[in-house]
């Protein structure tokens, strides 16, 4: 039986994926801060633990690999957004949006690099539009997601010669948690809770176009309809998309 570990796994996404996994045959590991929700079972295994804490981060790894006799996909889910105008962001949401978005994602890569080489498995990274364009009072989301695109896209040259896939999927907006925004002082929320999202996805649509690509192998997934006219727009023409995306967003 085949073993994937999903960070942000207490999430609508994560929930998803797992249990699209689950149907056709996989055991899932799914790590969150708060498990309470989560069903263990002999294919589910919740592992609380805060990605920002290196030392419970480096416990957890070494756990999950010690009890999983393969790891053959990795999905770096685990995200905030951070929604508000630049004007008002300070230093210290900024960071807290990196260390979530992408230093426990590159901690989590390197933790289960040898894992993946030694299966021949799969790196996948959840991104979003905002990871290729810019996306309206989402600096700090925006830029984060950039980051993280780069590292993913870097290092599948590096891991190819070992046989491993690493692929990136950019979703537009999964309604994971819609109405219930919970919007801290610095602007940062859960994904998939923002009032000015649009032609949301169900993250059960998400999953099924997320799983289809990684079965195909490709590079980088857009996951939805914005996402694929996103993508193709902002590669033709970055100043209309930046016109139509402050417009829609705006209005939102």
């Amino acid at each position: 039986m085949k073993t994937a570990v999903i960070s942000g796994g207490a999430g609508g996404l994560g929930r998803a994926l797992s249990a699209a996994l689950r149907s056709t045959g996989w055991r899932v590991v799914l790590v969150d801060r708060d498990i309470s929700g989560l069903e263990a079972s002999a294919t589910q295994m919740p592992v609380a633990c805060d990605l920002t804490d290196g030392a419970a981060r480096a416990a957890v790894f070494d756990q999950i690999i010690a009890e999983s006799p393969s790891i053959d996909l990795v999905i770096y889910n685990a995200g905030i957004t951070q929604i508000g105008a630049f004007a008002d962001l300070d230093e210290a949401a900024l960071r807290k949006v990196f260390e979530i978005n992408l230093f426990a994602a590159t901690a989590m890569a390197a933790a289960f690099l040898q894992p993946l080489r030694k299966s021949k498995g799969t790196h996948l990274a959840i991104s979003s539009v905002a990871g290729f364009s810019p996306l309206y009072h989402r600096t700090a989301y925006a830029a984060s997601k950039h980051a993280l695109e780069g590292f993913f896209s870097s290092l599948r040259s590096e891991e190819a010669a070992h046989g491993v896939q690493t692929l990136i999927a950019a979703p537009s907006f999964i309604a994971t948690n819609p109405g219930q925004a919970e919007r801290q002082e610095d602007g940062t929320a859960r994904p998939g809770s923002a009032g000015d999202g649009i032609d949301a996805m169900t993250p059960e649509e998400a999953a099924t176009v997320i799983l289809r690509g990684v079965a195909r192998r490709q590079p980088f997934i857009p996951v939805g309809r914005v996402a694929r006219v996103s993508h193709m727009l902002h590669r033709l023409s970055p100043r209309l998309f930046q016109h139509v995306m402050q417009k829609n967003i705006r209005g939102a």
